[in-house]
């Protein structure tokens, strides 16, 4: 039997095991196979994209999920593919034409899409090389992509029938428009934030000469487009003006002053211009009150029809339109104005509200089964407070803008004929018109928003619209595990198109989790420079010690941030792992893997340590059933670096030096089983490490990522019956914690032997710990051990239950240097506690500085003032003796 490495190094073993799980086609199954069915379909990385911290986190929380599911048996799927990412794709493709000199224009659409393929064929797999560094388990043979040959069938078929049900149609309306990626966007797509803008108000006269009404306006560019002026019908301003006709500034020409209840009377002055080709809510007021539509800015920014403005950039037409209006005794005030403007959520670029002919899919009727399967439990989020986002959000909905004017995507399955006018919508390609059978026809140029074929991810990519032994094995699928930021892009449409076309939910849960931020609690973004890439990570720590980072202390739907020092502590706990196995797997030389113990071989400590096991298997398995990995996580950790390596390991060394050979092949046989459990615990959170570790061991076979899932019941021969456990357990490791804190507390060497004194107050405990003192011994370096019934003078003290433990400072210590030492330690802290404490007295300092760095500073006060307290207790403890 061979041993592993003398050094952890991931580096050199993680790609050869993941090749050899792939190579042995572990990551694949079949409808056919046994097992109950369990199915993720991977959220599609943008093919343009590469792994961060988002997708790390998203992939590592699949693929524990994943890992435990094979592990229990159940028949796994994990469905990989990747996202044609429209807008994203095809600017990387226009940025590199830009790079030789053309466009896509020149180039022609044909030619165009063939460049965005090859382009895709070279660059856009990388994310899935980079999630196989991460060590996800999916299943490559079934490997998706959104445009691939079946996912388009899936969406022809989706986009007919709802066309042709009436749920899809073509009108002229109101839509996002961003004039960078110049194409529309979905109101989802539209990121709003908080700007410091101003607020305008104009005098716009009567054209009877008799006055004027005064409209405030954060855009008085767009007044050039206005058609209209509105008030409320029930504001007593304006009621006897309603009707009249005004005249606007700088056009001269006529428009009507009418009433809308829309109009909030408290807003400015009351009285609004309407602009319905650039507003969403002057369009509809424009539909109710028959208002003409003129279009001022055109589709890339610029004004358009618009006199001596025309071509101007629209911020540089506000400029000039404010200084004409001032001029012209039309600008009445500028005011200070605080309000939300929406950006393209991919380059960030205002958007411009404008109108044009688009695609619609009517949201309402698609909306009610989506509501109902929340409400019916059908359908449940975890953490359950997504529930009421995801509600409050659907009885709202808009209808969903899904034409996007690019040539990369899905073009739209819609012909015209130049001959009779008509438009066909069809499943398959037409070169003849239906209805007037000519043959001139062209087709629709735009193509679907991206996540219209997302929608249809997880039963497109089982071969839907054909009725496959994978639709009827796996879907719904089990669980959807997405980001929050992602709920209405993409899991509200999926439900609904589930619902649609295959009448069931698409998962029966949606695992939310949240975003992954730096040390400051900062989104993790470009722009702040911030952003850390998860393969360097990998190949300084290893994918084991990024991926159990990632999953400890993450609960559901929160977020997490991500800090050097917590992978390296994650990385010091793989180290931890591989010392304890390399220590075990030297002294398995020569063990006869054919024994084993009897009851009565069993120690005490082996029993503790076989019950602590049992206890962590029910304890994680729980928390992995209701999506709690974070803490279940945390509970393999604490049995491994306490409960294992601290102390059981440290209990068996006196047994395996010693002479007794049943006694060391006991406690080795423990040791091994315990060890070998541990690691198929552990597994789904660190695959590399357990794999390598348990191939070594001598009665393990096969892939560790088949091997069964511990239980309770494989420990069942060798747990004791007694119910005191975890009682007597707690005293010996009270004990010794309490001992060890008493030498920290005194700066003393925990492994440096020291006199202890115990005064037994609980008779239970007395004969229990005089029959078990070794193990205080060995775990405490404590000798020698007395037992007494009062306490030893000048001796530090610690209280635990029915025990008090003393220890004696003759010859350990020199209680007057000590008190020096901890009073010159003391002074230290106060000072620069007293340096802290002004700084965040200082306004300045609380005014300019940024939240994450004030937060820094009252965290630095908290821990010194704790530690304070900590030191004068202990100076004081020191002068009482």
């Amino acid at each position: 039997m061979s041993n592993i490495a003398k050094t952890y190094e991931p580096q050199q073993f993680e790609k050869e095991i993941y090749a050899a799980w792939e190579r042995d086609k572990n990551f694949h199954t079949t409808a056919e196979a046994s097992g109950e069915p369990y199915c993720i379909v991977i959220p599609p990385p943008n093919v343009t994209g590469q792994l961060n911290m988002g997708h790390a986190l998203d992939e590592t929380l699949q693929d524990i999920l994943i890992r435990y599911h094979r592990m229990k048996g159940d028949n796994t799927l994990w469905m990989p593919g990747t996202d044609h990412a429209g807008i994203a794709t095809q600017a990387r493709v226009e940025e590199q034409l830009r790079g030789e000199g053309t466009n896509r224009y020149e180039l022609g659409r044909e030619k165009f899409l063939e460049r965005v393929w090859q382009w895709k064929e070279k660059f856009g797999n990388r994310i899935s090389y980079q999630l196989r560094t991460l060590g996800s388990s999916c299943d490559w043979e079934r490997e998706r992509f959104t445009m691939d040959k079946g996912c388009s069938a899936a969406v022809r078929k989706v986009f007919v029938q709802l066309y042709n049900e009436g749920l899809i149609y073509r009108g002229r309306r109101i839509t996002n428009w961003c004039p960078s990626c110049n194409t529309a966007l979905s109101d989802i797509e539209v990121e709003h934030e908080t700007e410091q803008g101003h607020l305008w108000h104009l005098r716009y006269p009567f054209a009877d000469g008799s006055g004027y009404v005064e409209v405030a306006t954060t855009r008085p560019e767009t007044m050039l487009g206005d058609t209209g002026v509105a008030v409320h019908p029930d504001d007593e301003r304006y009621k006897n003006l309603v009707g009249k006709t005004l005249i606007l500034p700088l056009v001269n020409r006529e428009i009507p002053l009418f009433a809308d209840s829309y109009v909030d009377k408290n807003f400015g002055t009351g009285a609004v211009k309407v602009t319905p080709a650039h507003d969403p809510n002057d369009f509809e007021m424009g539909l109710r009150h028959n208002l003409e539509q003129v279009k001022v800015i055109n589709n890339d920014g610029t004004m358009i029809d618009a006199g001596k403005y025309t071509g101007l950039d629209r911020y540089a037409c506000r400029e000039q339109i404010v200084k004409d209006l001032e001029e012209g005794g039309f600008l009445v005030k500028i005011e200070n104005h605080e309000h939300a403007v929406g950006h393209c959520h991919r380059c960030h670029t205002t958007i411009e509200p404008l109108i044009s002919k688009q695609w619609f899919v009517k949201m309402e009727t698609l909306a009610e089964p989506a509501i109902e399967a929340v409400k019916s439990g059908e359908l449940q989020f975890v953490p359950e407070r997504f529930t009421k986002t995801y509600i409050n959000w659907l009885e709202n909905i808009r209808d969903w803008c899904i034409s996007r004017q690019l040539w990369w995507g899905h073009q739209i399955p819609a012909w015209y004929c130049d001959d009779c006018g008509e438009m066909t919508v069809s499943e398959t390609d037409i070169d003849e018109c239906p209805h007037c059978h000519g043959k001139n026809l062209h087709r629709e140029e735009d193509v679907l928003d991206t996540w219209f074929s997302s929608a249809l991810w997880p039963f497109s990519t089982m071969g839907w619209p054909n009725d496959t032994p994978e639709l009827k094995k796996f879907y719904p699928t089990s669980v959807l595990v997405t980001g929050y930021d992602i709920i209405f892009f993409w899991v509200v449409r999926m439900v609904m198109m589930g619902l649609k076309f295959r009448g069931e939910v698409p998962f029966k849960y949606v695992f939310i989790h949240g975003l992954v931020r730096d040390k400051f609690g900062r989104k993790m973004s470009k722009s702040l420079g911030n952003g850390v890439d998860p393969v360097e990570i990998i190949n300084k720590y290893g994918a084991d010690s990024l991926r159990f980072m990632l999953v400890t202390g993450n609960t559901p739907g929160n977020d997490l941030r991500f800090f050097d020092e917590r992978v390296e502590s994650a990385r010091n706990f793989a180290n931890k792992i591989w010392n304890a196995s390399r220590f075990l797997l030297m002294n398995l030389e020569g063990f006869d893997k054919n024994f084993k113990p009897t009851r009565e071989d069993l120690e005490f400590a082996d029993e503790w340590i076989l019950h602590e096991l049992a206890k962590t298997i029910d304890a994680v398995t729980k928390n992995l059933e209701r999506f709690e990995l974070g803490e279940a996580a945390r509970l393999i950790y604490e049995f491994i670096w306490l409960e294992f390596c601290d102390y059981y390991i440290e209990l068996t060394k006196t047994r395996l030096y010693g002479s007794d050979a049943r006694a060391k092949s006991t406690a080795l046989f423990v040791l091994e089983k315990v060890l070998e459990c541990t690691l198929r615990l552990l597994h789904p959170f660190m695959p590399f490490l357990t794999e390598i570790i348990r191939q070594k061991l001598p009665n393990a076979q096969g892939s560790i990522m088949l091997a069964p899932y511990p239980t309770r019941d494989e420990l069942k021969d060798l747990l004791s019956d007694a119910d005191n456990i975890d009682e007597f357990a707690n005293v010996i490791l009270n004990t010794v914690r309490t001992i060890r804190n008493l030498k920290s507390e005194l700066g003393i060497d925990s492994r440096k032997k020291s006199a202890v004194v115990l005064k037994v107050t609980n008779a239970n405990y007395k004969k229990f710990l005089a029959e078990n003192v070794s193990y205080v011994t060995d775990l405490a370096f404590a000798e020698p051990i007395t037992f007494a019934d009062e306490k030893p003078a000048h001796a530090m003290s610690g209280v635990v239950d029915g025990l008090e433990i003393y220890l004696p400072l003759e010859g350990l210590i020199d209680v007057e240097k000590e008190i020096a030492r901890l009073t010159k330690e003391l002074e230290k802290l106060r000072k620069g506690a007293a340096s802290t404490a002004g700084k965040l007295k200082n306004e300045r300092f609380l005014s300019k500085a940024p939240a994450e760095v004030v937060q820094s500073e009252r965290d630095k006060l908290a821990a010194a003032e704790e530690k304070i307290s900590s030191l004068e207790q202990r100076i004081k403890q020191l002068e009482n003796l």
